[in-house]
């Protein structure tokens, strides 16, 4: 066409067109990057657009929403009249805010429940519906949408909530005054609070058992503890915990303490307690967290104890880091001498394609975002990854703690879990950002020779060690159907043992042998290209805690019994348990 032509073809405006229609998408999507780069806003708006672009799907959507409608109708009718009827919608299993009798058993509040079920869910749906776009779209727009969802709930006001009305009028108004005092107290601590910070002392009541600190440098303390047995198993247990939280999550109560446990089974059982970072260490690297980390509490471990093999096992992130370094390791120091006989991972991913519901906050743009937020800092606040872990169970752990605190006036109940958890601790910049970058954005870890970490190009397939795996069915963090992915990773010829607990990312670990048992298990052997499903179809389930099918899978590689090791003039001890580094804010 020329440029003078006062006719243009029609095709051209058409392309035109399409130009203007793609430069306004991108830039759309370059302000949604800028103003919004966790999608909040954005997906829900590519869902509703994507719903109003086709209008056969959504008139299907609205035709299954009138009939839900019409139902709640009748039912509406039949309660205002005094009838039975059977609820529209029921709420999910683990919802617990309408456990109250007065929501069922009263007309008006059963209507209100059902009327807020009924859109709610079936507005959900439509979400994880919706045509046209990605799957992982889908998924943060009903996250997101979900969470707007939570918030507006009957049950977090205090003139839609009965329960809440009637403590007032049960108290004289006492439970709405005690309710202000608790709204003041969390806003200046800036934060929902789920337990007082002086409910418990590291040291005195968590964190109990005893043993000493034999090493220590910038990145952490490395814990011995003190044997309870005459004579303990040759082949020493390292545990590499997360420093995303701080480790007496394995030493809370003395009841609760598997480093307890595992001491008494006759364990030499010592384990990392990592540094807080501060913004000088804002250039630690993930190669830092290897070499001056796992690596060389390893090689600390195994010259205090004089023996050339060790158990090694990780948790969360730390075990991410221990199959890390299993993998270095063969590189390192060739594959006869890797100094771990076997691995141990709890509730780890390796995999990270689909990590669940945390897969919302993993995209460039919100990695550039932090990236922005660290480079001021140095770090990411403890307090910012909390909230973030908690808005994936918003019900549970912010809007429970919201209507129970400041509308039922109700004290915060002291919980040993609830306390570690809020003793959270920070993320240097360089390892956080390359580990979301590279593990969970790019999943490169589980490729091939991908990633060179501390000079070593890095392959799971070198693997060869026996593996002891633990996932827990109703992990939100590194769902159980992930983990078992490592299977397809390492060496086709490893041994694997793969437990299934139940509960959840914590207490399917922190899991005790009690009696009568709280808790079972499914335990068995992956076979070559099994899928999950069929794994746990003919694995059996067993009453109890996997701590002890881990202590006997463990005792058969242990080696004989031997003279406890304990500190020399090499390895003297430089504080008790549980450490210095614990211990700070």
């Amino acid at each position: 066409m020329n440029a003078k032509d006062p006719h243009p073809h029609p095709h051209s405006q058409d392309h035109l067109k399409l130009d203007e229609a793609s430069t306004l998408e991108v830039m759309y999507e370059n302000i949604s990057k800028q103003l919004d780069p966790f999608g909040v806003f954005s997906s829900m708006f590519n869902a509703q657009m994507a719903w109003l672009s086709h209008p056969k799907e959504l008139s299907r959507a609205a035709y299954a929403l009138s009939n839900d409608l019409l139902a709640l109708q009748a039912h509406m009718a039949r309660r205002a009249i005094g009838m039975p009827s059977e609820d529209v919608v029921w709420p999910h299993a683990d919802d617990t805010r309408f456990d109250d009798p007065v929501w069922t058993e009263s007309p008006t509040w059963d209507i209100v429940k059902s009327a807020y079920l009924a859109f709610t869910n079936r507005l959900q749906d439509m979400y994880f519906s919706t045509p046209a776009i990605s799957g992982k779209e889908r998924r943060r727009a009903a996250f997101w949408f979900r969470k707007w969802l939570n918030a507006i709930s009957p049950t977090n006001f205090f003139w839609t909530n009965p329960v809440a009305m009637q403590k007032c009028v049960e108290t004289k108004g006492k439970s709405l005054a005690a309710g202000i005092q608790n709204f003041m107290r969390d806003l200046n601590s800036k934060s929902i609070m789920t337990v007082e910070p002086d409910a418990f002392v590291v040291g005195k009541d968590l964190a109990t058992t005893p043993g000493k600190v034999i090493f220590r440098n910038r990145l952490l303390e490395i814990i011995h503890y003190t044997p309870t047995t005459k004579e303990v198993r040759s082949m020493p247990l390292l545990i590499i915990t997360p420093w995303i939280n701080k480790f007496y999550i394995l030493d809370l109560t003395s009841k609760k303490s598997m480093v307890k446990y595992l001491v008494d089974q006759g364990f030499s059982v010592f384990i990392t307690s990592w540094k807080n970072p501060s913004v000088d260490m804002s250039d630690i690297t993930f190669d830092d967290y290897l070499t001056e980390g796992i690596d060389t509490a390893v090689r600390t471990v195994l010259d205090f104890c004089k023996v050339d093999k060790l158990h090694l096992a990780g948790y969360c992130i730390g075990g991410t880091l221990s199959a890390t370094y299993m993998a270095w390791a063969h590189k390192k120091y060739g594959p006869g001498k890797v100094p771990a006989a076997d691995l141990t991972l709890f509730t780890t991913l390796t995999d990270f394609s689909r990590p669940g519901d945390i897969e919302v906050f993993i995209s460039d743009a919100s990695i550039k975002a932090l990236d922005d937020s660290m480079h001021k800092k140095g770090f990411l606040e403890g307090s910012e990854m909390a909230s973030a872990f908690r808005l994936l169970r918003s019900n549970s752990l912010i809007w429970s703690y919201w209507v129970k605190s400041y509308l039922y006036g109700e004290s915060l109940v002291p919980f040993d879990v609830l306390f570690w958890n809020a003793d959270s601790t920070r993320m240097p910049q360089a390892m956080h950002s390359f580990y979301l970058r590279e593990m969970y954005l790019n999943n490169n870890l589980i490729r091939h020779d991908r990633l060179t970490i501390a000079g070593e190009p890095i392959s799971l397939h070198r693997i060869t060690q026996p593996l002891y795996v633990v996932t827990a069915i109703d992990d939100h963090i590194a769902p159980w159907t992930q983990c078992y992915k490592i299977r397809k990773s390492i060496d086709v010829n490893a041994e694997m043992r793969f437990v299934l607990s139940t509960s959840g990312h914590i207490l399917g670990i922190v899991n005790p042998p009690v009696n009568p048992p709280k808790r079972s298990y499914w335990s068995g052997t992956p076979q070559s290209n099994e899928r999950c499903e069929d794994w746990m179809k003919r694995s059996p389930c067993k009453d109890g805690s996997w701590w002890e099918d881990w202590t006997e899978w463990l005792e058969s590689r242990g080696g004989e019994l031997i003279e406890p090791p304990a500190p020399s003039r090499k390895y003297p001890a430089l504080a008790d348990a549980p450490g210095v580094y614990v211990l700070e804010k």
